[in-house]
């Protein structure tokens, strides 16, 4: 989830900057709840859609939950590259905390929210807002410690990236089983800002400020490095994802009518017409959004389908599970993040190990983590669809989630490292801007196709009775977590286009 990353400096020494480790807590305390609000609202979901309205109102549509997830995504992935190289001209500290207070703000909005629309701009506000501030993560621990002290904070980041997804339905559940279905949906969101105002206090304190942070890192302050931000490509980029993601989250609610297929058309053509924009932009001898350079490399381009395709499966998984534990089989809020507690101490088990074992095995880290997953989402598939909703229960989904959650943990930490090491180590911080909002597209893009396959094969409209409801999401969430599933053995496949192991310049 890094973003664009100044140059390396090699005369970053550990102890340059006196407060390092206490200035990294704060930002990653700060990129917890950015990440966390990518799934503690998975369990949400269903509260949300009965009460966002209000009461006697009809509840929310199935295509507004899904809005609620990739729109979050979408924007989030959208900021990270401009947000990185405003932060390289102006300075990280100022943009990161502007960025962590919309944040904050945005995070009230959401919670106040008094209707679906205004609950998906205030979704949207909130993922823009963490685009903002997050490549200042990355780009602090870039240049205030050098060595292996630094392959150790990334390696702290990697884990606080695969737990804080990970724990986020718990968290969700625990709230909304404290404080009611009503209004505990609406501390979802809430609990973001005591964190926050918390963060930005200490930001204030200690986050060394540009000419502190060029002084450790050896740098010079004048003048942007960035070369500025390609607005035209970014606006390009963004209404082509844009058009592809409402015919696919609106489709099935719609019916599919002919503007949905003009969407997805439309929405290609802007993409390739993005493509070749940076091209031209970069023949120009400007600084493009996505550097075409990059992409001369097939290992990289095998890397950034990687990115897109295995985030597309693991972010999904508990948005099926949540719909289907709450709203199908109806269970509690707290009942469904229950049922991700196996996934979370994998994650946990596996993120603390994958920087080791990154530099034992190489590649193979990533194989056997991406293969854990493949397998235990493929478990999961298995018991969906053999076991009737009535007998299904969260003892059955303990084992598979464990080793999908133990594979996650493992992935996760290195595997931006791995995709960066297939270019020239001069392309090294432009690579990691891509992929991070590669990572985030390919969460929107996962649960945009999910949510359809789930509602169109669930066919709610044609319910007619409780036991139809269980067997309607039944049929739903199995045919979306077969797609998850094919998302994984996809990934797994890409895993083998990166090198295979990392020269000890790149682990440091």
């Amino acid at each position: 989830m890094s973003a664009s990353v100044p140059a390396m400096s090699r005369s970053t020494t550990q102890g340059a900057f006196p407060h390092a480790w206490r200035a990294v807590i704060v930002l990653l305390i700060a990129m917890f709840i950015a990440l966390l609000d990518t799934t503690i609202v998975n369990v949400a979901l269903p509260t949300i859609r009965d009460n966002i309205n209000g009461a006697g109102n009809a509840p929310a549509g199935e295509d507004v939950l899904s809005w609620v997830i990739s729109g979050y995504s979408l924007a989030f992935g959208l900021a990270l590259i401009p947000a990185g190289r405003l932060g390289d001209s102006i300075g990280h500290k100022w943009v990161f905390f502007a960025g962590l207070a919309l944040f904050t703000v945005a995070s009230v909005a959401c919670g106040l929210a008094q209707s679906d629309v205004q609950l998906i701009v205030f979704r949207v506000i909130q993922g823009l807002a963490g685009g903002i501030f997050v490549p200042a993560v990355t780009a602090f621990i870039q240049l205030l410690f050098s060595g292996r002290v630094r392959g150790t904070a990334f390696a702290v980041m990697g884990a606080v990236i695969g737990v804080s997804t990970a724990l986020g339905p718990i968290i969700g559940g625990l709230i909304i089983q404290w404080f009611g279905e009503t209004d505990g949906w609406r501390l979802v969101f809430g609990v973001n800002v005591p964190i926050g105002v918390v963060a930005l206090i200490l930001a204030g304190v200690l986050l060394p400020g540009r000419k502190r942070l060029a002084a450790v890192a050896g740098e010079p302050t004048s003048g942007a490095r960035s070369g500025g931000v390609d607005w035209f490509g970014l606006f390009l980029l963004t209404v082509g994802l844009v058009a592809v993601l409402v015919p696919l989250i609106e489709g099935e609610t719609t019916g599919w009518p002919l503007w949905t297929y003009l969407s997805l058309v439309g929405g290609i053509v802007l993409l390739v017409m993005f493509a070749l924009w940076e091209v031209f932009y970069t023949g120009r001898g400007r600084s493009p959004l996505v550097p075409p350079r990059l992409f001369t490399h097939a290992a990289f381009t095998g890397g950034a389908i990687l990115a897109l395709v295995y985030f597309a499966a693991f972010t999904s998984i508990f948005f099926t599970i949540s719909l289907l534990w709450q709203s199908g089989l109806g269970h509690t809020a707290l009942e469904t993040g229950i049922v991700s507690v196996p996934f979370a101490i994998g994650s946990i088990i596996g993120s603390s190990q994958s920087n080791r074992l990154a530099q034992r095995l190489g590649r193979t880290v990533l194989i056997i983590g991406s293969a854990l997953l493949a397998a235990g989402l493929g478990v999961i598939w298995l018991i969906f669809s053999n076991v009737s909703g009535a007998d299904l229960n969260s003892w059955d989904l303990l084992a598979p989630l464990f080793f999908a959650g133990l594979g996650n943990g493992l992935f996760i930490a290195p595997n931006m490292q791995f995709i960066v090491a297939t270019v020239n180590p001069g392309e090294a911080g432009a690579a990691s801007g891509v992929i991070s909002t590669v990572q985030r597209v390919g969460s929107a893009v996962g649960i945009a196709v999910i949510g359809t396959v789930l509602f169109s094969v669930a066919n709610l409209s044609a319910v007619r009775s409780k036991e139809d409801v269980v067997s309607s999401f039944m049929n739903g969430a199995t045919s979306a977590l077969g797609l998850s599933v094919i998302f994984a053995i996809v990934a797994l496949g890409l895993v083998f286009t990166l090198p295979r192991k990392l020269s000890q310049q790149r682990l440091e």
